[in-house]
């Protein structure tokens, strides 16, 4: 069915809104038929940007790598269904953390790779078999688990064996995977389909990496030596592409690599940040105007004095939102006009308080920028998770369910 009606049109009963939809994805999902201009707080996601990321991320790969676009946590706050169905036919698969996620994205893409970083509950193991996802081994007794739950006759479960290399948070140990990746190889229930590591400080720390890669090699070197060569050998995250992606020979550090924050348009090592497109721009509005004299306080605690008379702006975003109360009195700004304006005493949960002095005209309803570019001016997520703090990923994954997620260019 096609309607058109004030700008809208219905499609298969989806409703769309000019240039984009407004979409809440959870069991079901359901259509906003609103405008931004009708939002006070919202997160625009432009699909091209990430379609652009995956093309520089490419670019920073050894020929005939493979990418694993890594969608946890609602794809990072931007949405786990829209961004699967972006990018299912430009990754060769997708990695979520836990079989709830797994789930809902095989709902959005019912043929992708989906590979599920997350150690799995036992509950949850019947669920990773019936599906096919890929989980991640960490044991051997896990391995057997699993094994156990495969019907006969059927098709085995590929599984991907972790190895803890110096990260400390789920794998078998170096010194004894090469014993599980035998074991695991001679069960014929299951196909070792991957080998896996995670770098702890590939951002910060060179010379630790370069060593933790170097002994990952080894340890492939040595698996392969007993007879067990995994399809896909993995271990390089975002910074790891950045930093070491473009590895060839017998220097290279796997075929496949698992990028999150990159493809999202955030370097975690700066100097590749121009090679980037932000993908997420957050935005909320002006709801009040007000001259305030020398003295007046701003918010709870009293922990903002005006020095001199100022013109002040409330916004309708607070913590809530997620808008961090981190952000309180450390220097923090939003941008108004195309201009950073000062954020002034404590973010609450729903309002926010700016110093628009500086600027000619503001007035009720104007947009105000959060994150991302207005005019000259951007403030990167990087940039304000400073302030707060905290990191980019952080900042992403706290922006509340009620912030809604507007794609445009899909």
């Amino acid at each position: 069915m096609v309607c058109k009606s004030a700008g809208m049109s219905m499609i298969n009963g989806a409703i769309k809104v000019s240039r984009s939809v407004v979409l809440r994805y959870g069991m079901a999902a359901t259509f906003f038929p609103m405008e931004p201009m009708f939002e006070r707080c919202w997160a625009e996601i432009d699909l091209d940007a990430l379609r652009h990321n995956v093309a520089a991320i490419r670019a920073a790969l050894a020929p005939g790598t493979g990418l694993t676009a890594v969608l946890k946590a609602n794809a990072y706050g931007h949405g786990l269904a829209p961004v699967a169905e972006a990018l299912h036919d430009r990754v060769e698969a997708f990695a979520v953390a836990s079989v709830a996620e797994a789930l809902t994205l095989r709902g959005a893409v019912p043929e992708a790779p989906v590979m599920i970083l997350g150690p799995v509950l036992p509950e949850e193991r019947e669920w990773v078999v019936a599906h096919g996802f890929y989980p991640m081994i960490s044991s051997q007794e896990e391995a057997a688990a699993f094994a156990a739950l495969v019907p006969e006759g059927e098709e085995p479960l590929d599984v991907h064996l972790a190895v803890d290399t110096g990260m400390g948070r789920i794998g078998v140990w170096k010194t004894g995977a090469v014993a599980v990746a035998e074991a695991i190889a001679a069960m014929p229930q299951l196909r070792l389909a991957g080998v896996s590591t995670h770098l702890p400080v590939a951002d910060d720390d060179p010379e630790r990496t370069q060593e933790q890669l170097a002994r990952w090699r080894h340890l492939i070197a040595e698996m392969e030596a007993a007879g067990v060569k995994p399809p896909m050998v993995h271990a390089l995250n975002s910074a790891g592409v950045i930093r070491y992606g473009l590895g060839e020979g017998e220097e290279s550090n796997g075929n496949l690599v698992r990028t999150g924050l990159m493809l999202y348009g955030i370097a975690p090592v700066p100097e590749f940040q121009p090679q980037l497109e932000p993908v997420l721009t957050w935005k909320t509005r002006v709801s009040l105007v007000r001259k305030i004299p020398q003295g007046r306080s701003i918010s709870y605690g009293r922990t903002f004095i005006a020095p001199s008379p100022m013109k002040v702006a409330t916004l309708a975003a607070g913590y809530g939102d997620g808008y961090f109360r981190h952000l309180s009195n450390v220097g923090a700004a939003v941008l108004i006009g195309g201009k950073r304006c000062p954020v002034l005493g404590r973010v609450t949960m729903d309002q926010t308080v700016v110093d628009v002095s500086h600027l000619p005209e503001v007035a009720v309803g104007d947009e105000v920028v959060l994150i991302g570019r207005q005019g000259e001016e951007r403030l990167l997520a990087t940039e304000v998770a400073a302030w707060a703090g905290t990191i980019a990923w952080e900042l992403f994954t706290a922006i509340t369910g009620r912030v809604r997620r507007v794609y445009l260019n899909g």
